[in-house]
């Protein structure tokens, strides 16, 4: 893998995932480059994916070396649009708060729930108020291409439900988990959140892919979630991921017939994006 100080355009479509998607590029070149919000969790791997270019970016770095509250999510975003992406896919392991939905389920959800804190959610905290859209959270170009490419490989997924993102890095008691699946909510994660807000506020077309690991602790029996069994199903899944993606890349439109690109439309930003 050759390694670059460059910062240029270079792909189109950009993937925020875990280390097993490395090896899915071909033609790989390593890009280092900062942001006015510090580094990325890692160098950007740049390559090309079923004839598109891609960018990828390891969410939690290449060790894991970043717990889900203190993922430079601003950095990765404005990274991925500075080499010119305008289109993200983020899978992601979840927790199931439906008992229909079991391990190895995948969902492309279509809400969001915030229930996280602390974390910096914005670009735009100063200079200037900047209020975007967020009432449909992601892309829906992006979501019917990844339900249509699941559905052709035979994966069992659901269409559309609700990703309520927490704080972590705990997992949730079980009167939370309860809590949370008595409000209609379908799935629970640690990442999804501030990541679809800082693409919308980057007019990036953003679409989540979520494969559920485990039920949550107030559907499970026994003890609980624990790390150990999350890690297994999302190794036993993460081959099939990956191709899935490479699937998707693929089926992207390459022109942006979604709201995406115009939220920004009239509004006078406080800063240049790249």
């Amino acid at each position: 893998m050759a390694t670059t100080q460059r910062h240029q355009p270079a792909a189109e479509i950009g993937v925020i995932g875990g280390s097993g998607f490395y090896s899915f590029l071909d033609d790989v070149e390593e890009i280092r480059l900062d942001t006015p919000y510090g580094p990325p969790s890692d160098p950007l791997a740049v390559g090309t994916l079923h004839g598109r270019r891609v960018a990828f970016v390891p969410r939690h770095g290449r060790d894991h070396r970043f717990p889900p509250h203190a993922i430079p999510y601003r950095a990765n975003l404005w990274a991925l649009r500075s080499l010119g992406v305008r289109q993200v896919l983020a899978p992601s392991a979840v927790g199931s708060l439906r008992a229909e939905y079991g391990p190895g389920t995948l969902i492309v959800p279509d809400q969001l729930v915030d229930r996280t804190s602390g974390r910096a959610q914005t670009y735009y905290d100063s200079g200037a108020a900047v209020h975007v859209s967020f009432s449909d959270p992601y892309c829906p170009e992006g979501r019917r291409a990844a339900v249509r490419a699941a559905s052709g490989a035979s994966w069992p997924t659901v269409d559309g439900g609700t990703l309520v993102v927490i704080e972590g890095p705990r997992f949730s008691t079980r009167a939370e988990s309860r809590w949370f699946a008595g409000q209609g909510w379908s799935l629970v994660g640690m990442t999804g959140h501030p990541e679809a807000v800082l693409a919308r506020e980057l007019a990036l077309c953003y679409t989540p892919l979520c494969l559920v690991t485990d039920l949550d602790a107030g559907i499970e029996t026994g003890e609980g979630v624990t790390m150990q069994e999350v890690l297994r199903v999302f190794g036993e899944n993460i081959g099939q991921l990956r191709s899935l993606v490479g699937e998707i890349v693929g089926a992207l439109p390459e022109a942006r017939p979604c709201p995406c690109p115009d939220v920004l439309d009239g509004i006078k930003l406080p800063l240049e994006l790249p």
